[in-house]
């Protein structure tokens, strides 16, 4: 019996994709035109290949991927990553379309890129982050693979160009369209992988360590340290601590640090701050106290289970200011810490975050404002918040 013919490939339906576990609304989408740009761009050696030699990086929430796989019927399709938001949107958006068994999520190096012709990008905002992909492909893909990779306008910089002319001989860019346009590279060169950081914060007396994605590097931002400021008061019988949205994990291994009673979870959505916030903890000494996850806010923690959550919270999703993400992890809080537990929250004070603060999880007071920075105390209630 002869084998059914392969289905038809057939554009994907874009307006098909959500945004889910992410923030939603009806100013915020799914597929941005620098997706489609890629696509375009890439078509031509995407009808060449078979999926196994295709390879992308950074897709916000499965456009580029389910894209590419659908207009060009694919499978074996390799994708990393780095926000877990992103993975978890790819797999519900994957089986909303039918295109569940097409693809594998892989960590960010040799068994994502072995072999790989085709590389599509969504361009890191970060040049160190940059820096390490493109590394990465010069070293592990075929030799003649293709990189396309793409980002809005206002986003991208010289930088980048002269990045990825350090990992390969040609680099070229596109005309703009619809406010993106692709930096276009082959030829990789003999390079090395990039050197995590690791400095040391001579004020807190603490080593922190920092991949190529982790907001503020290797380094003690602002916020951070007004948060910290108040380290000696964060409750003082509390033995389950929680660091949301732990970065680097700095937060994480002061804590530890400063209370040998008290065990931490750092979490993050994104892969490269776990592995952050675990070599910092390391580093310090705290390791065994200190449990680095990749979550979506609190999921895999259970109710009224937490004394101390410790939070700077972002607020932007992509290029837009979105006060949902905040609030987001307000609730999780509020949800996971026993009733008298505290959260101490540091945001810019502009955001003015205190009224949802007392309304999510309790009597909120603030304790430091500046033109800046703001730092509040939040007690959860012995009710439950409406």
């Amino acid at each position: 019996m002869s084998e059914s013919p392969a289905p038809a490939p057939r554009p994907l339906d874009f307006s098909a994709l959500r945004r889910h576990p992410d923030v939603e609304g009806d100013n915020l989408h799914a597929v941005d035109a620098t997706d489609r740009l890629i696509l375009d761009e890439a078509a031509s050696t995407l009808d060449a290949l078979s999926g196994e030699h295709v390879v992308v990086i950074g897709d916000h929430y499965g456009a580029l991927t389910l894209g590419a796989i659908a207009a060009h019927n694919l499978t074996g399709v390799r994708v990393f990553q780095d926000s877990l938001i992103g993975e978890r949107a790819l797999i519900e958006n994957a089986e909303r379309t039918g295109h569940a068994d097409a693809f594998t999520s892989l960590p960010l190096g040799a068994e994502l890129l072995a072999g790989a012709k085709l590389v599509l990008v969504q361009l890191p905002r970060q040049i160190a982050a940059l820096d390490e992909i493109s590394r990465l492909i010069a070293i592990h893909a075929d030799p003649e693979v293709l990189v396309v990779s793409g980002g809005r306008i206002k986003h991208l910089s010289p930088a980048m160009n002269t990045v990825l002319g350090e990992s390969f001989t040609e680099v070229r860019a596109s005309l703009a369209r619809q406010k993106s346009r692709l930096l276009i590279a082959s030829g990789p060169r003999a390079v090395e992988a990039r050197v995590p950081a690791r400095a040391e914060i001579p004020e807190l007396e603490l080593t922190v360590c920092s991949g190529s994605q982790t907001f503020a590097g290797a380094s003690l931002d602002i916020g951070t340290r007004e948060l910290l400021k108040f380290l000696p008061k964060y409750a003082r019988w509390a033995k389950v601590a929680v660091d949301l949205g732990s970065g680097t994990g700095i937060v994480a291994s002061a804590v530890a640090k400063a209370r040998p009673d008290i065990q931490v979870i750092a979490t993050d959505i994104s892969a490269d701050a776990v592995a952050a916030s675990r070599a910092t903890a390391e580093a310090n000494g705290v390791a065994d106290r200190v449990e680095a996850r990749r979550d979506i806010g609190l999921s895999q923690q259970p109710d009224a289970s937490v004394d101390l959550v410790l939070l700077n919270p972002p607020f932007h999703t992509g290029a837009t200011v979105h006060a949902g993400l905040a609030e987001a992890l307000f609730r999780e809080a509020a949800r996971v810490l026993r009733p008298g537990g505290e959260l101490w929250t540091v945001y810019n004070t502009h955001l003015g975050y205190r009224g949802a603060l007392g309304r999510i999880v309790g009597p909120t007071n603030q304790r430091l404002r500046t033109t800046k920075f703001t730092v509040t105390l939040s007690v959860k209630a012995e009710a439950p918040a409406s």
